[in-house]
């Protein structure tokens, strides 16, 4: 049992969690469209995927005996779907309940059964489960390190050799929404997410949240997905694969270097969620992530609320793209009028409602 400070009032955090219609237990996959399967089949390779082709799709699949974490269909460049897994076929069968549709066949590598659905921005959410599942790769060693207060290689050299990266699995995926409060809504009454981090544009004028599976007492990553009320067209800003560690991080990121790659923000730690990341996009401007040692919770650890400046600075590292340049502007002036924007949209809301009533 874990007591929270909410608006003044101590609130038990274990019983305030909504009921869901399910508990998905992590992310399954992300979907795009391009249209050239060869060059994004280059790309992933360079990533770190393993790639196959299966059905006229392009599939990536990552260390962890999944049977795919991305999938790329023939067509115009764009994002199609986020993959959810369920624990259960009959998880499926309560939430396709839930919402009136039905439980389909997957028909794609791996099986299994599939509920798909759409969110209230459009994106569609592919809820999967009993997927068949391979033996897992060997992890990639973690060598020991020698450090100030410890110095356990001793008589051993470090000899790294050029690679991409060892994707292990995918971690999680950030949305650009219209309404954060209304997706947010939507996504915790289907599948039971934990907000770890509620980011404010500013005081009272929250732009999005840090979102994690409900697992019980068993660890889950800081966060799955990201729902993101920011400027600018809908869409992925981003997906996130793990990698085996540190170096296995820089190896990678030398090795898409070496391929002149496009980087997008990195090497860095992130603030919430405290990660090692490593941005790139892909040759159709996608965005994805590669990471290491990131926080892990359980459902007992209550939210937290965060300013702007968590979402946009680092601990240490790279800053972010928009502070890049020589004149950067002032990370007060960009939250301020991105909470302007946000209050703007709200006050447009309400006024049809008013009207009607």
């Amino acid at each position: 049992m874990v007591n929270c400070k909410i608006n003044d009032q101590i609130v038990n955090y274990s019983a305030s969690r909504a009921v869901s219609a399910i508990k998905i237990e992590d992310i399954a996959h992300v979907r795009f469209a391009a249209p050239d399967l060869t060059v994004m089949r280059s790309f992933l390779e360079d990533f770190g995927l393993t790639v196959f082709e299966a059905g006229g799709r392009l599939y990536g699949k990552g260390g962890d005996g999944r049977p795919f974490v991305h999938v790329t269909e023939a067509g115009e460049a764009r994002f199609l779907a986020v993959g959810l897994r369920a624990e259960t076929v009959a998880d499926l069968e309560t939430l396709a309940a839930f919402e009136g549709v039905e439980v389909a066949d997957l028909d794609e590598p791996g099986g299994g059964k599939v509920v798909r659905l759409t969110d209230p921005d459009g994106y569609r959410v592919e809820v999967v489960a009993g997927q068949t599942k391979d033996v897992p790769a060997d992890l990639l060693a973690d060598l020991p390190r020698n450090t100030a207060a410890s110095k356990p290689r001793f008589r051993s050299a470090v000899r790294l050799k050029s690679a991409p990266a060892h994707v292990r699995r995918i971690g999680h995926a950030v949305l650009k929404v219209r309404d954060f409060r209304t997706s947010e809504r939507w996504y915790k009454e289907r599948f039971g997410f934990l907000t770890s981090d509620e980011v404010e544009a500013a005081e009272g004028v929250p732009l999005g949240a840090f979102m994690r599976c409900d697992r019980g007492d068993k660890p889950a990553d800081h966060h799955t997905l990201f729902l993101a009320q920011l400027p600018g067209e809908l869409g992925l800003l981003h997906a996130a694969f793990e990698v085996a560690n540190f170096d296995d991080l820089m190896l990678g990121h030398q090795y898409l270097r070496s391929k002149k790659r496009n980087q997008a923000w990195g090497v860095g730690r992130h603030i919430m969620g405290s990660q090692v990341f490593d941005y790139w996009k892909d040759p159709f401007g996608n965005e994805l992530e590669h990471w290491t040692d990131g926080d892990l919770f359980t459902a007992d650890d209550p939210p937290q609320k965060q300013p702007m400046s968590a979402l946009l600075n680092v601990q240490w590292g790279a800053p972010h793209p928009l502070f890049a340049g020589k004149r950067p502007p002032p990370p007060g002036l960009i939250a301020f009028v991105t909470a302007a924007q946000i209050r703007m949209k709200s006050l447009f809301r309400r006024k049809p409602k008013e009207n009607a009533a």
